[in-house]
């Protein structure tokens, strides 16, 4: 038997919010486009049922999925700037505090052959 994911049971608060809120945003923008959820399932190359639960904010629902779907909204770039490592400052930061050493020490050349 295969185990469950325990972030797919029950995930953090902040990531379960968000992923609801994205979920809403998908389904106001395939309404403004006048699509129904077939439309979006069949332009994406999916089933019904994923866009459905992608709308409605579902963690077990596949990236791929939510990115398809901001890609048919033409949204993909709002993605690509949450990703975006330079504007990472806190990473930046801690990675300028590291020092890095070398484990040990480099020898010199030996020349007594």
């Amino acid at each position: 038997m295969s185990r469950r994911n325990k972030l797919l049971q029950s995930p953090p608060y902040h990531v379960e919010q968000t992923i609801r809120q994205l979920g809403e945003n998908l389904r106001v923008a395939r309404i403004r486009r006048s699509m129904t959820i077939a439309d979006a399932a069949e332009r994406i190359g999916t089933g019904p049922r994923a866009v459905m639960d992608a709308e409605r904010g579902k963690t077990s629902t596949s990236l791929v999925v939510y990115t398809a779907l901001l890609w048919l909204y033409d949204q993909l770039d709002q993605l690509n700037e949450v990703a975006d490592p330079s504007s990472d400052k806190e990473g930046l930061s801690l990675e300028s505090l590291k020092v890095r050493q070398r484990a040990r020490k480099a020898r010199g050349i030996d020349s007594d052959f």
